[in-house]
């Protein structure tokens, strides 16, 4: 299979909002118009409970992770993995099947993480499950998790390409979470159980 077809495949896997099927699916609000308006994990745990977050995260990581693994299994070459990646990860962000109003990317990244090499994706996601634990603030959790990521991946594998995918997908975390950042600067973030 061409390599563009791959990237193509992730983009449009990764416009499917998980968010939004879902809270369809078990007669919940759209999460665009509910809670904080951001079609992810967070805001369906807000309006719809937890079993409903936990099918979301789900599906929002599968985005990420399966395009990642096809890659790995028919090409293995760092440019693909990272073309695929970002594509993964800017389908969630600005999917064409809901006019490319998505979510902030978090679990998505997280996917494309694991699915790049497991150990990477490990110590991202337990870099933001120790944040999350200590100052239990979700957003500052996945922003320093993702902070470091772009280091992460250079100790792990250090390829130039995988590096500036890594890279471009921590800015777009953190543009995507400028509001959260607003908050956190001015004392106004919401913790986690609050």
């Amino acid at each position: 299979m061409p390599e563009y077809l791959i990237v193509l495949a992730a983009y449009l896997l990764g416009s499917v909002s998980s968010a939004i099927l879902v809270c369809r699916l078990m007669g919940l609000p759209d999460p665009r118009g509910q809670g904080s308006g951001n079609p992810g994990a967070t805001n369906v745990l807000r309006i719809g409970g937890k079993k409903a977050a936990a099918i979301t995260l789900l599906g929002d990581s599968l985005k990420g992770l399966l395009p990642m693994l096809v890659v790995h299994w028919l090409v293995v070459s760092p440019l693909a993995l990272a073309l695929t990646g970002l594509a993964a990860f800017l389908g969630h962000l600005y999917p064409v099947f809901f006019g490319f109003r998505g979510g902030k990317g978090v679990a998505t990244a997280l996917g494309v993480q694991f699915g790049l090499y497991w150990p990477i994706g490990l110590s991202i996601a337990a870099t933001w499950l120790f944040v999350a634990k200590v100052l239990r603030i979700s957003s500052l959790a996945a922003l320093i998790s993702q902070g470091l990521a772009p280091v992460i991946v250079w100790w792990f594998w250090p390829a130039p390409e995988l590096i500036v995918m890594q890279t471009f997908i921590t800015l777009l975390l953190f543009w995507r979470h400028r509001s959260n950042i607003r908050k956190l600067l001015s004392g106004e973030e919401a913790r986690i159980g609050s």
